[in-house]
């Protein structure tokens, strides 16, 4: 069975043919590890899963680097602002490797709450400041830079192209092109391999530039030339890293090896909140501990990203959250009816609903045709121990952990019933102010609230 992704290189769905018919090498763009991870962060980390996920039930052995950011990263992606390291360990007052243990542990746990299998490597940028050197060095050997007096520049105007996945244009980014232009570069779209540290900046290292530190663009080129060799498979990131950081670990490999490094580049779309942008000043950057403050275990926003093709751009809501949990309850309580099913399926049934699955996974990762295939599954009117085996084969792909679920019958506290009882009583009585007093009181004690056609229903979190 052929699998067929959407190259942002070619611009076109196309059939995947690995450069080992064995094995999978695959490099992702990691977090930047200055703050907690929201929830649009994540939506990358579940696309990239589900791409691993994928590429395993088809019988692919996976060699997967995954970085992490914890050094070098701009305010602005583009060679400007602030160092994010450094930013976050002043708001903190601690020291930017501090930061970087923390919230990189904070997004560690995170990305296994969500049921993310973790890459075969996990390779820290300042644990490959050597290997970074050395790349630069090779690629100022060949001719490709210039330096300023802080600044080494990669000069984008000896490349043959500059713009394999945007389709910019070098000859139309020449300096004086614009106004805003920085007068050290000699073209727009340069930027800066290695760059002389001040003497208060902290995250610096001896190099053959003096006391200084690597460009964040670098750390991508570098450790995936490391573990992965000069070409690859598969590079994934978000489509916000299409115009910049990936053109520019391409021109840096180029550079460096005369190659692109990946042969299929595949980027994840935006998330959006409310049919807007996620943004501090609209307080809408949620994480995963939001989430379950709410009363939505990570799964269920795992279910939600189900409802969307990677390639579009996806809606949050509280309401489509209420829908992705419900969903998830029936899926769950479809595979325990199956469990405990002991009617006879048919091998030709079986395997229609495998070819069907099969097809809508390998066709650029279509997961909503394949939750269609999954419900049919679930609502089969034959309760089958076989169906339940199915469902497991299918989570190996949707990573819902049925295999670990056991329905639980709780018993809510006296105290948590009256209440209930009493935002009942007070819906009824269209006492609105007195039903919200309640709900915000159960929310603080642990519960989740949501109301339905038989009154008010509540979930210990």
């Amino acid at each position: 069975m052929s699998i067929k992704f959407f190259n942002t290189l070619t611009r076109k769905k196309e059939d995947f043919k690995p450069i080992n018919e064995k094995e999978v090498r695959m490099y992702s763009c990691g977090p930047t590890v200055y703050y907690f991870a929201h929830i649009g962060n994540l939506r990358a980390y579940l696309f990239m899963d589900n791409l691993r996920r994928v590429l395993k039930y088809n019988g692919y052995n996976l060699k997967h680097v995954m970085n992490i950011t914890d050094v070098g990263h701009l305010v602005s992606d583009a060679d400007e602002g602030e160092d994010k390291m450094m930013k976050a360990a002043r708001r903190e007052n601690k020291n930017p490797f501090e930061i970087a243990n923390f919230y990189m542990d904070a997004f560690l746990k995170d990305i296994d709450k969500l049921n993310i299998d973790r890459p075969e490597i996990i390779a820290r940028a300042t644990e490959h400041i050597d290997v970074m050197e050395q790349y630069v060095k090779k690629i100022i050997d060949n001719g490709y830079t210039y330096q300023t007096e802080d600044t080494v520049y990669f000069d984008t105007s000896k490349l043959k192209k500059y713009g394999y996945l945007s389709n910019r244009n070098v000859e139309e980014q020449k300096a004086g092109a614009r106004v805003d232009f920085d007068e050290n570069k000699k073209n727009i779209s340069d930027f800066a391999l290695w760059i002389k540290a001040p003497e208060n900046h902290i995250m610096k290292w001896d190099s053959f530039f003096g006391k200084s530190y690597p460009g964040w663009h670098l750390e991508c080129s570098a450790m995936g030339y490391k573990y992965l060799g000069d070409e690859f498979d598969i590079h994934t990131g978000g489509v916000d890293h299409i115009p910049i950081h990936h053109e520019n670990e391409i021109a840096q490999a180029m550079g460096f090896c005369g190659k692109i490094p990946a042969h299929y580049w595949m980027h994840v779309e935006f998330l959006q909140i409310n049919g807007g942008k996620m943004s501090k000043s609209l307080n809408n950057l949620y994480t995963l501990e939001d989430l379950a403050q709410k009363g939505y275990e990570p799964l269920v926003y795992r279910m939600f990203n189900f409802t969307s093709n990677y390639r579009a751009q996806i809606n949050f809501t509280f309401e489509a959250m209420d829908a992705a949990k419900t969903a998830l309850a029936r899926l769950r309580d479809g595979y325990l009816k199956h469990s405990e099913g002991e009617e006879d399926i048919s091998d030709d049934e079986i395997r229609d609903y495998e070819t069907r699955f099969l097809d809508a996974i390998n066709d650029d990762l279509n997961m909503p045709v394949a939750m269609s295939v999954v419900w049919d599954v679930v609502k089969n009117p034959k309760k089958s121990k076989k169906l339940q085996q199915l469902l497991l084969k299918f989570d190996e792909v949707l990573g819902l952990d049925l295999k670990n679920y056991q329905k639980t019958e709780s018993v809510l506290p006296d105290e948590i019933q009256e209440l209930i009882k009493g935002r009942n009583e007070a819906r009824q009585n269209r006492d609105w102010v007195e039903s919200d007093r309640i709900r915000d009181l159960l929310i603080s004690k642990g519960y989740s609230v949501k109301d339905s056609k038989e009154g008010t229903l509540v979930e210990k979190i």
